[in-house]
């Protein structure tokens, strides 16, 4: 392996001589430049430089702007520098520190004082490395671990809103199409209403959520879940309950208040039922009470129900359930989630070739 450098710059040999010296022990090499230009090309040629020892004062090219040029770089802060001058402290100096040099030596120097400072600075800068390195790798680790985690996550949300697919006599591409929906309608929101502060990784997690949003259908006795035809108002009633069943069911399993996915998942399977004027269910919110996770998930779900078949319906084609949907038909949605519905017509029309083109996994 090559040792590494310590580069020595300075227009008069005899100082060059010195500060060479001080290292002769060491597991050092010494490069030398008589001044700035000869130390730029070191340092451009020189892949293993662990520190710099650097005149101000010298012809062709004065020590700043050796700085200037490592500073424009970005190498400050992995070579450290020490600045080596015949000038008194003052504005030199500040100029210096400014820079991000690691120390300023003047001279005269007693060589034990310097080759003392020099190893400090060389072992700080290189610890400082070798943290990055190993924070860095540690990063990696933790985001493979957070990948996978979030692998499994995902696979086991998909497997339960299936479950409860099955059970419900719907097919696999409700799940697909209320992700695909969902999707759609927030990158709209977050492109035509920015007050709302969406960010990408809030659309994600709204939209991995979306999918559970009927999860307490569960707890709906088979004789009404599977009924063949139309529900009476009394069975009705009890079926609204599955926003209800599926918070508490969600309450149980999720348990960190602060996380942000578990009250994305809370708030769609509670409230994806409420409409803008407070005429919904379960807990009759109203405007802007309605969380906006489920104020998008409410309109992709309605829309998806008039489009899909149904044992007590036929399917409604894209434009019937846009007409209906944008009329009021099916209950008044906020102003802002029509406006991006209306914006992302042609995109909903086209649902199932969308999920086709794209990985919502």
């Amino acid at each position: 392996m090559n040792k590494q450098q310590i580069l020595i710059v300075d227009d008069e040999e005899i100082n060059r001589l010195i500060l060479d010296g001080m290292f002769d022990d060491e597991e050092y090499s010494k490069i030398e430049a008589a001044n700035g230009k000869e130390a730029i090309y070191h340092i451009e040629n020189t892949h293993n430089i662990a520190l710099i020892l650097l005149d101000i004062i010298m012809p062709v090219m004065d020590g700043f702007k050796v700085l200037e040029y490592m500073r424009e770089n970005d190498l400050l802060d992995t070579i450290p520098v020490i600045l080596i001058t015949s000038e008194t402290i003052g504005d030199s100096e500040d100029k210096a520190y400014s820079y991000g040099v690691a120390d300023v030596i003047h001279k005269p120097f007693y060589p034990y004082i310097v080759k003392k400072r020099c190893n400090n600075i060389i072992k700080l800068y290189q610890n400082k490395y070798n943290m990055e390195v190993r924070l860095k790798e540690q990063e990696k680790a933790i985001l493979a671990q957070q990948k996978e985690i979030n692998d499994n996550n995902e696979f086991v949300i998909d497997a339960l809103s299936s479950v409860i697919e099955s059970r419900n006599a719907e097919t696999g591409d409700h799940t697909k199409r209320i992700k695909s929906l969902t999707r759609i309608m927030l990158n709209c929101l977050m492109e035509m209403f920015p007050k709302y502060g969406l960010t990408d990784s809030q659309v994600n997690l709204i939209t991995r959520a979306s999918v559970l949003h009927d999860i307490g259908k569960i707890g709906i006795p088979d004789a009404i879940l599977l009924k063949p035809g139309r529900l009476t108002n009394e069975e009705f009633e009890i079926m609204k309950t599955h926003t209800i069943i599926g918070g508490e069911i969600l309450q149980k399993f999720y348990r960190n208040q602060t996380s942000e996915f578990d009250r994305y998942c809370y708030e769609i399977c509670r409230h994806h039922h409420e409409r803008w004027d407070g005429r919904g269910y379960p807990d009759h919110l109203a405007g802007d009470e309605i969380p906006i996770s489920a104020q998008v998930v409410a309109i992709t779900d309605v829309y998806d129900a008039l489009i899909s078949p149904r044992v007590y319906k036929s399917s409604f084609t894209a434009d019937e359930a846009y007409n209906m949907i944008v009329n009021g038909e099916c209950g008044q949605f906020p102003p802002d989630i029509l406006e991006c519905f209306k914006f992302a017509k042609e995109k909903f029309s086209n649902i199932v070739e969308l999920n086709e083109m794209y990985d919502f996994s």
